[in-house]
């Protein structure tokens, strides 16, 4: 998991910015990105995310890796690095425990009410021959329970309880109008609970309260990328 320190990119993109379709300089893009497939000694494969559920096999673009539309990644063999991008979404790194492949997803409220993890589950398990129990799943930094304040539509889209629950606690605004603090990393172990994963770990950092470790939309608006990889080594 990237951070956003240790690159090219000025503010508000300063300075390890790793998207480049957020309106900072491509060569600053560029070479931020090189530095980080220095840094992981594997070739990152960055996908066009649409808060989707779709996973793409890269072993299939091994030869003239392209962008690919779609929001979860995995892979089989190993120089490949499956890659997300966040700046408040979830994202969720995935191994199975045979070492025979690995998934990366990018899991924000639209993703995770579809079932993009259930999907990553199931076609990383297909992939490595082995039970959804067998996978370990990380959650790295996102948007935390403190921060994450969504409307009736969300809580109705994952299921919640507009009285409030674990999930989603009401926190109206000073207005009266309703909204809620969702918790969007136990929202994703449920899921993944539910999908058969028992080994899940991460979860606790919150991208809105770290300024000085993470970009983050909801608090900046136009900011940076951070990255999540997962990959086999050679």
């Amino acid at each position: 998991m990237s951070e956003r320190a240790g690159g090219v990119s000025r503010a508000p993109f300063a300075s390890f910015n790793l998207g480049d379709a957020v309106g900072d300089d491509a060569a600053a893009v560029q070479e931020n990105r090189r530095r980080l497939a220095e840094r992981l000694g594997a070739h990152p494969v960055y996908l066009r995310q649409v808060h989707g559920t779709r996973v793409v096999n890269l072993d299939a673009h091994r030869d003239a890796p392209i962008i690919l539309e779609a929001d979860a990644a995995l892979c089989t063999r190993p120089g490949m690095a499956c890659t997300v991008l966040v700046a408040d979404c979830l994202p969720v790194l995935f191994a199975a425990g045979n070492g025979q492949a690995v998934a990366a997803a990018h899991a924000g409220w639209r993703g995770l009410a579809g079932g993009v993890l259930e999907a990553t589950v199931a076609a990383l398990a297909d992939a490595a021959h082995c039970a959804p129990s067998d996978l370990h799943a990380w959650l790295g930094p996102c948007i935390g329970p403190q921060a994450f304040e969504v409307g009736a539509d969300v809580v109705q889209a994952l299921g919640g309880d507009e009285a409030g629950d674990a999930d989603f606690i009401p926190a109206p605004r000073a207005d009266g109008s309703p909204r809620w603090l969702a918790n969007l990393p136990q929202l994703a172990r449920a899921r993944l609970c539910a999908a058969g994963v028992k080994a899940i770990t991460g979860g606790t950092w919150c991208t809105v309260g770290e300024p000085e470790h993470f970009f983050s939309y909801r608090r900046d608006k136009t900011t940076g990328r951070l990255a999540a990889a997962v990959w086999l080594r050679e």
